[in-house]
């Protein structure tokens, strides 16, 4: 077991530290001074980047009700002498400097539509492991292990389990909750100024028409239709179809418990702002005029702005990125469920969820090893891509999708998944981080960019496990999935 001499630097700095549990025994100084440790995992994975580091859960507790105490086990199980961790653990949505912080280490609170990362204190990017002040070193030797931890908020709803996450692997599911006070010496931010680093998860979907998207962020629904569909080319007119598309989101605003919706009109970059202003703001007041005519209740009423192209949500570069920011958005409280969620069944036995494809001459292997259910509607979804060729290859098609270039990094966000009945498509979930300007998204999926830039690049017979996070319909037991060019698989939910 692990007491973390970091306590001393807190202590010395005037911060307090957390109620502990006494060890039976004084513990070493470091996890490498006892090999790979001897607590029990309460969950592990493995690096997507690094075949050969194991990461391991070995504490998991809630103090004061309200903060939760992460240690993660890093284990080097190969033969390689200088294997890094510190640019694999840490959080890559905040500026860092120095990279030498177990920051990334985060609960994913599936009911609040939100990622928990570590607090920040005023002198330090995060309540976590440090490894100069904790005398960790950049590399773990083969067969030896270091243990890291990480002070962060607890995820609401006292729950019994929580999704541990981490920058390097799929997360981990149904990870314990132990209320009792945990083994080592850890900073109680009770006793400094904190600030709470928290992202909100959107869950994008899309109608396959392309009529209209929507994002989820667990709190509010914006609906952005497409101004393609709802007007002629610079008319503020709206179309025959634009009927059948306003319906299906003034239903929306009827289940919601909405008192005031927001209605934006925006352009792409075409033209200028005395265009683009005026005609933003006219296509903006019909979405609103005969959405008003559409709700079946009363007690709404309505905000609206045209923007013109000030807000594009997808660079103007790209023809398709010009459609999608030709829109008007309808913003308001997400619905309330008004079906019960599916009874928990045992699916059957998924089988045959693989596929090949080529790159650059060599045969690539995909294998789907999961799509579970989690709290929240929430989906998360496994798959493995191997190099069954003789030579080493790039296989760049996971992050070639249409709307790559919103997001801060490069990602594998080519994957989608489909409802055939409802004809809905769902796109892998982002990450919103608010910055100076307004904000950054990054897939909440593997990175395949930044640390991580090589995850695209496989060597002869190496295979790694990538991930994506989705909303999932509560209507159907089964999805379509397409992963790049990999063929449609019918996958069903765990």
């Amino acid at each position: 077991m692990l007491a973390l001499s970091a306590v001393l630097a807190f202590a010395a700095a005037g911060c307090g530290v957390l109620p502990k549990k006494e060890a039976a025994s004084p513990p070493p100084t470091s996890a490498a001074a006892s090999g790979q440790g001897t607590r029990p995992a309460l969950a592990e994975t493995r690096s997507t980047m690094t075949e050969n580091l194991k990461v391991e859960v070995v504490g998991l507790n809630r103090v004061k009700g309200k903060h939760l105490i992460a240690q993660i086990r890093l284990s080097n199980t190969g033969t390689e002498k200088h294997l890094p961790w510190p640019g694999e653990m840490g959080d890559h949505t905040r500026p860092l400097g120095e990279i030498k912080w177990a920051s990334g280490i985060g609960v994913l609170d599936a009911q609040a539509r939100t990622w928990l990362l570590p607090y920040k204190p005023a002198g330090s990017p995060c309540l976590c492991s440090d490894r100069d002040r904790d005398g960790l070193g950049r590399f773990i030797d083969p067969g030896q292990s270091i243990t890291v931890y990480a002070v962060l908020p607890a995820p609401s709803g006292n729950p019994a389990t929580t999704t541990i996450v981490t920058p390097v692997a799929p997360p981990m599911l149904n990870v314990p909750i132990n209320d009792e006070a945990p083994t080592g010496d850890f900073p109680d931010p009770d006793t400094e100024p904190v600030t709470p680093v928290t992202r909100r998860l959107i869950l994008p979907s899309e109608s396959l028409d392309k009529s209209e998207e929507t994002a989820d962020d667990g709190k509010n629904l914006q609906v952005n239709l497409s101004s393609d569909v709802l007007f002629a080319v610079g008319k503020a007119t709206l179309t025959p179809k634009a009927r059948s598309v306003l319906t299906r989101t003034a239903k929306l605003i009827d289940a919601s418990p909405a008192t005031v919706v927001t209605v934006a009109g925006h352009a792409d970059s075409s033209g200028n702002d005395a265009i683009n202003n005026p005609l933003s703001l006219r296509r903006a007041q019909a979405v609103q005029h005969a959405l008003s005519a559409l709700l079946s209740r009363n007690g709404i009423r309505f905000q609206t702005e045209g923007y013109g192209s000030r807000r594009p949500l997808y660079s103007n570069d790209t023809d398709e990125g010009k459609r999608r920011n030709r829109r008007v958005t309808v913003t308001f409280p997400k619905p309330q469920p008004t079906t019960p969620a599916p009874t928990a069944t045992t699916p059957p036995a998924a089988t045959g969820l693989t596929g090949t494809t080529k790159a650059d001459g060599q045969p690539i292997a995909m294998e789907i090893t999961g799509l579970r259910r989690l709290p929240g509607d929430l989906g998360l979804l496994t798959y493995k891509i191997t190099n069954q060729g003789s030579t080493e290859t790039w296989f760049r098609d996971l992050h070639r999708t249409q709307d790559w270039e919103a997001y801060k990094y490069q990602a594998a966000t080519n994957v989608r998944l489909t409802d055939i009945a409802t004809r809905r498509q769902y796109l892998p979930g982002r990450l919103k981080v608010p910055t100076d300007n307004d904000a950054d998204f990054y897939c909440a999926c593997t990175d395949v960019s930044g640390v991580r830039i090589s995850t695209e690049k496989f060597a002869p017979g190496q295979t790694r496990e990538f991930w994506n996070l989705f909303a999932l319909p509560d209507t159907t037991d089964t999805l379509n999935v397409k992963i790049g060019p990999f063929r449609d698989l019918n996958v069903p939910i765990q």
